[in-house]
């Protein structure tokens, strides 16, 4: 972000204040309730000689601020969650703790889902071949994959992951967060270093941390930081003893999730080739969506795959399906096949599914004899440029880099993360908001998620609510900002 797009310090200061004042009201409210209504807070005090299971501070930020706000998220749908979504209406009368459905359904455009390159569709190519597979194999086969639970299917899937990413071998997990979470144990221990992106996913964070090695972590895609923290390592060494690391691993991702913020990676191959360090590649939110080929940030950037030492992506963004894949060299598949829980213990990616990560990564790739895929590489681009240029020129504060599908809008006071979800959904919209604890305190954001299979009309509808609300809550703090900060 630029020093054009800080925000002015009256909205900073006001943001501290409004959080201050939401922490004040709280523990005022919680002195007093627990007093008087001690019904309500009997899961935080002692019963029986036993200690409260949930602790009265960790839980304050639930109680006090999701609580109240949490009509904006797990919003029940009926529909296939493609351009636009049907919402079932729901009404509290308990200040959000319970809800009751009003049996209407609203439909709304939607900018929501990962829904990349709209292939979550329950009919079209994508569904007939899953329909056809669900004839031939059944939905599971209630085994892990070390097993009985590896069919022919998922050769098929692995080989083709392999193709499309320009790796010698692959392995595919049923669940994105237990690939990184379990992955990274099996490469890394005790006496190894593992250097983070400080906006690394929790997956990747959680995989670290249960690998046993020393994390140290470099300011965003700071590539001068990242020098600055491996040179210092490797002329340091362990501590205590300083030897030398058994292994260095560099952990980054390819789209941030909630910056919109594309890797720096040809830089940090270059400190790969300098350092001598492995390099885990995370692209989950990049596979399917970047480069002319929808090959992620190294199609993107022509960086060779020969240059990454381990590549991670997600099956539930561009491809409409779940579960995540690695791929690598066949020695480090081979040995995550022997060791990685993940693959021992754990469900294999059901069929069903497993057709429809083929049958979209063939679209993609061109291999279904037609030129969809490039169609709708060159529209989630688009889309996606047009999307958050139109919003920097209203005078909005966007995060991201140009052509990521992920496009967040800062809104920095709490109180107008709930308004600009319910404003938005009046109007039609379905939205994400995000807030502390997942961003910064003073930098919660709607983070809008672009697809292909929204159409330029769908757009324009979209950016002019976003306008009206975007006035309404005196959004507009950018460098073209139209309205006077008072």
């Amino acid at each position: 972000m630029s020093d054009e797009d800080d925000a002015p310090y009256f909205v900073l200061v006001t943001t501290y204040l409004s959080y201050l004042i939401l922490i004040l009201f709280g523990h005022v409210r919680d002195f007093f309730g627990k007093r008087f209504r001690k019904h309500d807070y009997s899961h935080l005090m002692d019963s029986n000689g036993f200690a409260p299971l949930t602790s009265d501070f960790e839980s304050f930020y639930t109680r006090r601020l999701y609580t109240r706000i949490r009509d904006c998220w797990n919003r029940p749908i009926t529909k296939v969650p493609g351009r636009t979504i049907h919402l079932l209406t729901r009404e509290s009368k308990d200040f959000n703790k319970t809800f009751n459905l009003t049996g209407k359904v609203n439909e709304v455009l939607n900018l929501s889902s990962y829904n990349y390159l709209g292939f979550a569709l329950n009919s079209g190519p994508c569904a007939n071949a899953v329909e056809k597979t669900l004839r031939k194999y059944s939905i599971s086969v209630c085994s892990p994959r070390s097993e009985a639970g590896t069919m022919d299917i998922h050769r098929q899937a692995e080989d083709l992951v392999s193709s499309f990413i320009g790796k010698e071998d692959s392995m595919i997990i049923s669940m994105g967060f237990a690939t990184n979470s379990t992955v990274i144990p099996c490469l890394m221990e005790k006496n190894c270093l593992i250097i983070s992106d400080e906006l690394n996913h929790a997956s990747l964070v959680f995989g670290c941390r249960l690998s046993g090695a020393a994390i140290k972590v470099f300011r965003h895609n700071d590539i001068r930081n990242l020098e600055e923290v491996l040179s210092s390592s490797i002329a340091q060494g362990q501590p205590r003893t300083h030897r030398p690391w058994k292994k260095i691993l560099v952990v980054i991702e390819g789209i941030y999730s909630m910056e919109g913020s594309i890797v720096k990676l040809a830089e940090i191959v270059a400190l790969k080739d300098k350092y001598k360090f492995y390099l885990f590649l995370d692209e989950a939110h990049s596979i399917g969506a970047l480069g002319p080929n929808g090959r992620g940030v190294c199609d993107l950037l022509n960086v060779p795959t020969d240059k990454i030492d381990i590549m991670m992506g997600t099956f539930t963004k561009s491809f409409g399906a779940a579960g995540g894949y690695i791929a690598s060299s066949k020695k480090i598949i081979d040995h995550l096949k022997t060791s990685c829980h993940a693959h021992l213990y754990a469900e294999p990616i059901p069929t069903p599914v497993v057709q429809q990560i083929i049958t979209s990564m063939k679209i993609i790739m061109g291999l279904d004899g037609t030129d969809t895929g490039a169609k709708l590489l060159s529209s989630i681009y688009r889309n996606s440029k047009y999307f958050m240029g139109k919003l920097k020129d209203k005078g909005f504060i966007v995060y991201g880099d140009e052509g990521s599908p992920v496009v967040p809008l800062l809104l920095f006071n709490p109180a107008k993360i709930p308004a600009f979800s319910r404003e938005c959904l009046k109007r039609g919209i379905a939205v994400v908001v995000v807030g502390y604890p997942a961003t910064p305190i003073i930098t919660s954001r709607v983070r809008f998620c672009i697809s292909a299979a929204h159409t330029k009309e769908d757009l324009d509808f979209a950016l002019s609510v976003i306008d009206e609300v975007g006035d309404l809550l005196q959004l507009k703090v950018g460098k073209n900002r139209k309205i006077k900060i008072f």
